[in-house]
């Protein structure tokens, strides 16, 4: 009881505390312009652009299910991957702390045969630190091209190292598994909580969701399909940017952009880090010249973020009901995951 008060007590410190950085956010964005200034902006934008960017962001959805069905070695159907990784995406939105993960983990239980739990937080982590690699990429593009601001150059220098350690790590116990096996041994011999916990048998399907990238092909496999739903995310993101803006040298600020939103989501904000991340990307513009008006820089951030949740949301509802799955239902799911990974 005293653990579940805790904790229940720190989601509502990290709650309040994500609602006052969204309400400094949004208060600091809003006294910059006047809102009949960011109407305009918001009634001149060319909306064919944004429709067309919201279909590319589907279609990067693709590329992604596959390279998580590829690191679970085949365990899903590629459509039930997709399907459940959208569910996982729309709950990302809209609630905090990733729980959209664990819901993940728990659809993915549901499968027959079942996936274990933590064989597919294993393949999130994979998941997570090759996105981190790739927005450190855009990060490196954008600033060969201009003047990237000082606090992005720290944020992208440690996520490179800490991205870049966590794969080699992760590369190295898929390929030295007898060795990760012996050494979660020595530690659970020696630490009898880990033995009641049965840390083991957990650390065994965490490294089974390992064993793809162990393998130079499906490695190499991973990194495509990586490659290919950020490529179509870049261009998404390249071709809304006509929807208000009529340069053509958009590359490098849309690099820039897509890696500073991506920083800003590791914020505590409010469910979809409503404010925090409007500024990452207005601060983005500024950095390359775009943010000169800065209800235009206003308006093209809240579309950004706009066409982003619609697409999840979209996808995600359809992933509920490829599923058969209630928010009810979900909900008790993800406690349950909760009590038997914490």
């Amino acid at each position: 009881m005293l653990k579940e008060t805790f904790s229940l007590t720190r989601r509502w410190r990290i709650g309040l505390l994500g609602v006052l950085v969204s309400a400094l956010a949004i208060l600091f964005i809003g006294s910059q312009f006047n809102a009949r200034e960011f109407l305009d902006a918001l009634s001149s934008a060319r909306w064919s652009y944004v429709v067309l960017c919201g279909v590319l962001l589907l279609v990067a959805l693709l590329p992604r299910a596959k390279r998580w069905q590829v690191l679970l070695g085949y365990a899903l159907p590629y459509w039930r991957a997709f399907n459940i990784m959208n569910v996982a995406y729309l709950v990302n939105n809209v609630l905090p702390l990733r729980i959209g993960e664990v819901a993940r983990m728990y659809l993915a239980t549901q499968a027959d045969p079942p996936v274990p739990i933590f064989k597919t937080l294993s393949t999130v982590v994979v998941e997570r630190l090759l996105d981190l690699l790739a927005v450190v990429l855009l990060l490196a593009l954008a600033l060969v091209a201009g003047d990237v601001p000082v606090e992005l150059r720290a944020a992208g220098g440690t996520a490179a190292v800490i991205a870049l350690s966590g794969f080699l790590v992760l590369v190295f116990l898929a390929n030295r598994r007898a060795f990760a096996e012996r050494l979660m041994q020595w530690f659970v011999e020696r630490i009898p909580l880990l033995a009641r916990l049965k840390v083991d048998r957990w650390f065994a399907h965490f490294l089974d969701g390992l064993t793809p990238i162990a393998q130079p092909r499906t490695l190499l496999q991973v990194l495509i399909w990586t490659a290919l739903g950020w490529g179509i995310s870049v261009a998404a993101g390249y071709i809304l940017m006509f929807a208000f803006y009529d340069r053509v040298d958009h590359l490098a600020v849309t690099c820039l952009y897509i890696a500073s939103a991506a920083f800003a989501i590791a914020v505590p904000a409010v469910p979809g880090n409503l404010g925090t991340y409007e500024l990452s990307i207005i601060a983005a513009l500024n950095a390359f010249g775009f943010g000169a008006d800065p209800a235009v820089a206003t308006a093209f951030a809240v579309v950004v973020h706009g066409v982003n949740l619609v697409t999840h949301f979209g996808a995600g509802v359809y992933g509920f009901v490829q599923e058969g799955i209630t928010l009810e239902r979900l909900s008790q799911g993800v406690q349950e995951m909760r009590q038997k990974t914490s």
